[in-house]
């Protein structure tokens, strides 16, 4: 089947690589732009699901700010084109010259992690002779149901400031001469599709801002960081994430104060799905009891399945045939490298094209050199 994807250009392409819908990637800046301008919302992209720099100079053109959680990411947001003002830093371990970037550049706020982060951001601040403005991540102790390598907001979690730790760290901040506090900010997982667990999160959100408020301490912004998922199993019926309902929770649950902003982080429901690996077939193998169709992609390419032990929906796109059972592995020398068991295709033979879906989040970005491999080049609907 060869759905949306151009197989006679594609076939003129050496294998693997990145194909990305720009179309579809358009579709959902649109919508996603809209449904959020409804309710005023802010909503700033997160970097680490895809920096390709012709994906941020595209996202870039609909108005989105960055989220970035490295000093790279931020010089990659600017170098596309994103303004400083618009530019959000995260990441438990920020390393001086990333702080000082960050700094230098005005960013529109640090999330802080911790007390001696605040202290470092505090101590680089004053030798700039600059006020830097930062949020305070919070875990809110929610459960976002998701694998345990993605969730990000629980206590034992290595990310941000555990409730118990909140008087600690406003004590903290008074002694602060060189930061402001501007907002908290939460990111309780990945991948999420209950829209309960973000129900969940207002209503914490309520009781942190009613003990802030006991301090007399009023934030300017409220960033509900990301954690939206996407529809692995059937790409085609869900091409674009539901933004509708995702905000209309936001909105229905929480509701803020006079001239208090409110902010996002998407990244992989703004990208995941426009994007695709494509490889080819280098061998058939039969075993006992299973056949193989060996790759030339491996976790090199895409990485989630044998780190996540996350699900693709994988395509034969170059067969019309009836369907049978394989375990689709790649080249590496890994026994993880393995993208799916038992997956039903049209029968494949050797010189096939192969699609992994939604790889448009955390396959380009993620991609390595083990085994020596070449990164695989990335290609665009519009541009071939």
């Amino acid at each position: 089947m060869t759905g949306a994807f151009p197989i006679e250009k594609i076939k003129q392409l050496e294998t693997p690589f990145y194909y990305y819908d720009v179309a579809l990637l358009r579709q959902t800046l649109t919508n996603l732009s809209e449904e959020s301008k409804k309710f005023g919302y802010h909503i700033h992209y997160a970097v680490k699901a895809n920096s390709n720099p012709r994906i941020l100079s595209i996202i870039h053109e609909y108005g989105l700010g960055a989220d970035c959680v490295s000093g790279g990411e931020i010089q990659a947001a600017l170098d596309a084109g994103f303004p400083a003002s618009s530019i959000v830093f995260a990441g438990v371990g920020k390393a001086d010259w990333e702080i000082n970037l960050g700094l230098d550049q005005d960013i529109f706020c640090f999330n802080v992690e911790s007390i001696p982060e605040l202290s470092v951001i505090d101590e680089l601040a004053k030798k700039k002779n600059k006020i830097a403005s930062v949020a305070l991540r919070i875990n809110p102790e929610i459960d976002a149901h998701t694998h345990h390598h993605i969730t990000t907001g629980m206590k034992e979690n290595k990310f941000g400031i555990n409730l118990s730790q909140l008087d600690e760290v406003l004590l903290h901040l008074q002694r602060c001469t060189a930061v402001r506090l501007i907002g908290i900010h939460f990111h309780i997982g990945s991948q999420i599709l209950d829209m309960e667990v973000f129900q969940q999160l207002c209503k914490r959100l309520g009781d942190i801002l009613h003990f802030l408020g006991d301090r007399k301490i009023v934030v300017e912004n409220i960033n509900f960081g990301g954690g939206l998922g996407i529809d692995y199993d059937h790409p085609e019926q869900h091409p674009v994430p539901d933004f509708g309902s995702y905000f209309e929770v936001f909105h229905r649950h929480f509701h803020p104060q006079p001239n208090q902003q409110v902010h996002f982080e998407p990244g992989r429901s703004v990208v995941g799905q426009c994007g695709s690996l494509i490889s080819k077939v280098l061998y058939m193998k039969e075993g006992s009891s299973k056949k193989f169709a060996i790759l030339d992609a491996g976790f090199t390419e895409l990485i989630r399945p044998a780190l996540y032990e996350a699900s693709h929906k994988i395509e034969n796109i170059t067969s019309d045939a009836s369907q049978e059972k394989y375990d689709v592995v790649g080249p590496i020398c890994e026994s993880s490298d393995c993208f799916g068991k038992d997956v039903s295709l049209n029968q494949v033979n050797r010189g096939d094209f192969i699609a992994i879906r939604s790889a448009g989040a955390y396959g380009e970005v993620m991609a390595m050199q083990y085994n020596c491999r070449k990164l695989p080049k990335a290609y665009f609907s519009d541009l071939i």
